[in-house]
């Protein structure tokens, strides 16, 4: 695999309006950088995020989305008030030949000087909503399992546009993000996947809780609140 980052994405939060509601910060909205940036464990230096307890942090450090997901997005809203390309849904790194069907969890890839592991994958919440204008944008995007995925820095470094994102560790070859994804949005019980993902050692203690919940319950959680805003 042979994949540089095409584009690397940093903005401030600021504040995502919508008619009629009170403006939240939101950090989705960013803007490429040419240069090197500095990579620390807790994110890019200018990245910020609006509200720190479900976004960011050294477990989510760096957020990668394929550009090969657009055209879906653009075939689904053509009337969307924001461009679907590259750097509209929030995310760090854009790229061209890495999905969720070849990455997997637990992936350690050496950018720049930088050092990466992946550690779970997005779970897209109402500010997509507001940011697309539709109050199905979050939802669509969990069901699609076209979520990009997150990163925590193994070692800090500098990293830039057209750096070589070289896979140094495969701990997981059994697991592509696209199975834990499906598992982690399955609207039914599956006990055995559940089980198996609760195991992975590299997955963030946050889904593994989730994962070994569902074991005990037989339940999926409930999910409105993160897809629908009150």
């Amino acid at each position: 695999m042979n994949v540089r980052i095409a584009s690397l994405f940093v903005g401030p939060a600021r504040p995502l309006p919508r008619a009629g509601r009170e403006d939240v910060p939101s950090g989705i909205v960013k803007a490429p950088q040419p240069g090197k940036v500095w990579l620390g464990v807790s994110g890019l230096e200018g990245d910020e995020q609006g509200d720190r307890v479900f976004h960011g942090g050294p477990e989510k450090a760096v957020h990668h989305y394929a550009t090969e997901h657009y055209p879906l997005w653009r075939l689904r809203y053509p009337d969307s008030p924001v461009a679907l390309a590259p750097g509209a849904f929030g995310e760090n790194f854009s790229t061209a030949g890495m999905t969720e069907l070849n990455v997997h969890i637990g992936d350690v890839y050496r950018v720049g000087s930088a050092l990466l592991q992946v550690s779970q994958g997005r779970q897209p919440c109402w500010k997509l909503n507001r940011l697309l204008r539709r109050d199905d944008a979050a939802r669509n995007m969990q069901e699609s399992g076209a979520t990009g995925w997150y990163y925590r820095v193994l070692r800090e470094g500098w990293i830039a546009s057209g750096d070589a994102l070289e896979l140094v560790e495969r701990p997981q070859p059994a697991w592509p993000m696209a199975r834990l994804i499906s598992a982690l949005f399955a609207s039914d019980a599956q006990q055995q996947e559940w089980r198996q993902a609760a195991q992975i050692a590299q997955l963030t203690a946050n889904w593994r809780t989730t994962f070994e919940r569902r074991v005990q319950s037989g339940k999926v959680e409930d999910w409105t609140r993160r897809l629908c805003e009150a």
